[in-house]
């Protein structure tokens, strides 16, 4: 199994992001999306990945890897957010829910304690998948008492009873009464638990949230010295391929005077043999010269002439 340093080192945010869009772009497009057999698939989501993330190393291998720890994270916080939906409170705001969902996506005991991967839910949300399904009505959370014991229903209260020599005894509540405040003192606990682990849960969530934040300016300051070599690089290709062409052309300037040499060279006080030379000499510069300009159909007369 290959390590995080072989595959491109530790995921950073943008790479999460972008590694979704390419997901939800391929494997949803309408015209070849569910026809694909799942190695294109990722060789194409690769492509668009390389295409969002310029100079990255990662495989599609690699790239297949992360998305099933990103696809497992995605699920358990659509459930999660499933079941802080069916017991949102009542009048609470989404912040609340946020929070349940949370609390109920860390009580899974498997994988992370909290869901730090808010920007690749905001990318696959709307995606048929990560649908989020309501599975129950909406229970609301009454803290009032059912029932509360009348405050003078014992006769005991009464005006007469008062003077009397007898001791009053406190008359027994009844079943459902006592049921009631058992339920009452119950739910006041439960709500005070919920609360302050709520409250625990939000500071851990502000936390992790500036955490984030300070991940995406390194991200942000990493990419732009990324595109800073990038263009140093290409300024450098660009200066030698202007190199390049001046020493062709230098090389050309020399080729073109040595012929103007050779076609000026005069062959009177020459012997026939050195005439023929230059002769041959000037046809060859006559055919180069004509080869560069219109092709190598205008060097035929040459040749016949050679004949």
């Amino acid at each position: 199994m290959s390590s995080s340093s072989e595959t491109g080192g530790a995921w950073s945010v943008m790479e999460d992001v972008s590694l979704c869009e390419s997901w939800l772009h391929i494997s949803h497009c309408p015209v070849t999306g569910n026809e694909m057999k799942f190695c294109h698939m990722w060789k194409k989501i690769h492509q668009d990945f390389c295409e969002r993330v310029i100079d990255s190393t990662r495989t599609d291998q690699a790239l297949s890897n992360r998305w099933k720890i990103l696809n497992k994270e995605l699920a358990k916080w659509r459930d999660a957010l499933a079941k802080a939906m069916d017991n949102h409170r009542s009048g609470e705001n989404l912040t609340n829910e946020t929070i349940q969902a949370q609390m109920f996506f860390g009580a899974t005991g498997q994988g992370k304690k909290s869901f730090n991967h808010t920007h690749c839910w905001e990318v696959v949300k709307n995606c048929k998948k990560f649908q989020i399904i309501p599975t129950g009505p909406m229970v609301v959370l009454n803290e009032t008492p059912l029932h509360e014991t009348p405050a003078s229903d014992s006769p005991m209260d009464s005006p007469m009873s008062q003077d009397s020599p007898i001791e009053k005894e406190p008359r027994p509540i009844g079943r459902k009464a006592a049921k009631a405040k058992r339920g009452s003192n119950s739910t006041k606990a439960s709500s005070k638990f919920l609360e302050d682990l709520s409250k625990m849960q939000a500071m851990r969530i502000e936390m992790d949230m500036k955490q984030q934040e300070h991940n995406r300016a390194i991200d942000v300051e990493n990419a732009k010295e990324r595109e800073y070599v990038r263009q140093q690089r290409e300024y450098a290709r660009q200066e030698r391929e202007y190199a390049r062409q001046e020493r062709e052309y230098a090389c050309q300037e020399k080729i073109e005077n040595k012929d103007r040499e050779t076609m000026a060279m005069d062959t009177t006080p020459m012997s026939p043999e050195t005439k023929q030379y230059w002769k041959l000499e000037r046809r060859d510069v006559m055919r180069r010269r004509l080869f560069r300009d219109d092709g190598p159909s205008n060097t035929d007369w040459l040749n016949d002439q050679n004949n």
